[in-house]
């Protein structure tokens, strides 16, 4: 391999919480972690303010953990040589009018990591669970404006179907539209 060509993440998924194991979550938390320092993402309300340590998010992480099951939510991690290089997790929508549709959290990778094409792995892979192993129809998500998020979403084929202006803020004085983003399956 020479040093432009990357390796191809390995993506896995898991379905039911005796799946994901201890060091696995660690890891979760970790690279939480990792990118909520570095401002790409947001903490859960019961987390302190940013900068979070990993076990701040073991919680959390066993909250996802948790809530997985086949039919109705899911976590996708991609790895390269055995180790995290990112995640997400993917859920049915509860409500009966919505059961069509499911929703995509936590994007995250490494930030070491960024800009070899993980992020990418983990959108391809979860249009297709969501598809032919869920039965979705459409998947949704949000975004925070400011980081650029939006443009890698429609390289994906998301479409951005609104906004809801300033409503997250960050700090005082900084406050961010969320882009609601939409994708047919």
């Amino acid at each position: 391999m020479t040093p432009f060509e990357a390796a191809a993440p390995t993506i896995t998924q898991f379905t039911r919480p005796a799946d994901l194991t201890g060091p696995r979550r660690r890891e979760l938390a970790a690279c939480w972690a990792a990118v909520v320092n570095v401002g790409g993402a947001v903490v859960p309300p019961d987390c302190p303010p940013p900068p979070v340590e990993p076990a701040g998010l073991g919680a959390a992480v066993d909250r996802i953990a948790e809530s997985l099951g086949p039919a109705r939510s899911r976590l996708l991690t991609a790895t390269l040589d055995g180790a995290l290089a990112g995640w997400l997790v993917l859920r049915r929508e509860e409500h009966p009018l919505e059961a069509h549709c499911g929703v995509v959290n936590h994007v995250q990778t490494q930030v070491h990591l960024r800009g070899r094409g993980i992020g990418a792995a983990l959108m391809c892979r979860v249009h297709r669970v969501a598809r032919e192993e869920m039965g979705l129809e459409r998947l949704k998500l949000t975004a925070r404006a400011g980081l650029g998020l939006e443009q890698f979403y429609r390289k994906a084929g998301w479409t951005e179907v609104g906004r809801w202006p300033g409503a997250l803020r960050l700090a005082p004085g900084d406050d961010r539209d969320e882009i609601l983003m939409s994708l047919a399956l």
